[in-house]
């Protein structure tokens, strides 16, 4: 297999009709690491909108379960990824999601700002650190993908294309972005999970912070009044992100794919998980919750561990 098979795979394919297939492609054989780290900053973009911050600092859940939260949204992204949208996993675990959008007030505007973190930001990542750049099949595939995940979502007036996507981001960044304490405890509760996972946990828990604010843009800082890294410290960082992503172009292609579920900081479902019974379930929620007995378990994590590699 070599190193550059799967691309002339995805290549072939029309980002039009096959998306979900190039998707999964990008995320499982070519940027595992990379599209890992890039939703996770996504998603950490989004508590810098007050209205998103506040919400998620109201409930809670990424204070005090903060393991929890992210291991739970990172499985149930994983379920629609890895077994489609239209299948049995990737539908109950859409289903969720949207369970636990309507148990809050948000708006549609702030929803359709989360799916543009999620087109915009892995192609911004991989251009600048990924052992290679984003092919346009594969940006237009990502932005179709998150087109047809949104409109079950029931997002209205989602972008067509993933210029558009990048337009709606900066622009909304740029109106809405505001610090909120509420937003800012969510953000360091973030951090410092991030600072527990393997390899980070090595580090001094105040290295990996600053390492994180290294690889942050001024108005998000700004955002969270977190503190300016300095240039050598920002230099540093990124002239090491980058090196990495040369270093994994010249590894052996991975010849099987690599799915979030199998990341080693996925901790909170040792014995196996059951989609349906991801996230959260607030008080008055019609839908039960699951007993783990009552339904097959996914696989655990730890199951399917993988020794930790750069790619």
């Amino acid at each position: 297999m070599g190193r550059f098979d799967v691309l002339r795979r995805i290549e072939r394919l029309d980002p039009a009709r096959d998306f979900v297939e190039i998707y999964r492609l990008m995320g499982s054989y070519e940027f595992p690491w990379d599209m890992t780290q890039a939703l996770s900053f996504a998603l950490f973009r989004t508590y810098a909108v007050p209205s998103i911050g506040a919400i998620l600092a109201q409930t809670g859940e990424l204070t005090a379960r903060p393991q929890k939260r992210y291991d739970d949204t990172v499985l149930i992204l994983d379920a629609v990824i890895e077994h489609g949208m239209d299948s049995p996993e990737g539908r109950t675990a859409i289903r969720r999601m949207n369970q636990m959008h309507r148990a809050h007030d948000i708006g549609n505007d702030d929803l359709r700002y989360v799916l543009a973190t999620f087109v915009v930001t892995p192609i911004r990542w991989v251009d600048a650190y990924g052992w290679r750049r984003m092919t346009e099949v594969e940006r237009i595939a990502s932005a179709n993908y998150y087109r047809a995940l949104g409109r079950r979502m029931g997002i209205r007036g989602i972008p067509a294309t993933w210029q558009a996507f990048a337009r709606l981001l900066d622009t909304y960044e740029r109106e809405h972005f505001g610090f909120d304490p509420g937003a800012r405890t969510v953000a360091d509760a973030t951090l410092a999970l991030l600072a527990t996972f393997p390899p980070n946990h090595l580090l001094p828990e105040g290295l990996v912070r600053r390492i994180s604010l290294a690889t942050m843009d001024p108005s998000l800082l700004d955002a969270f009044d977190f503190p300016q890294p300095g240039r050598t410290l920002r230099r540093v960082v990124r002239t090491g992100l980058r090196a990495r992503g040369r270093v994994v172009r010249f590894l052996p292609p991975r010849r099987d794919p690599f799915f979030a579920r199998q990341l080693p900081q996925i901790r909170s479902y040792p014995d196996g998980y059951d989609v349906a019974g991801l996230g959260t379930f607030p008080p008055g929620c019609p839908v039960p919750h699951p007993r783990g007995a009552e339904r097959e378990k996914a696989p655990a994590s730890s199951e399917w561990a993988v020794p930790d590699r750069l790619s």
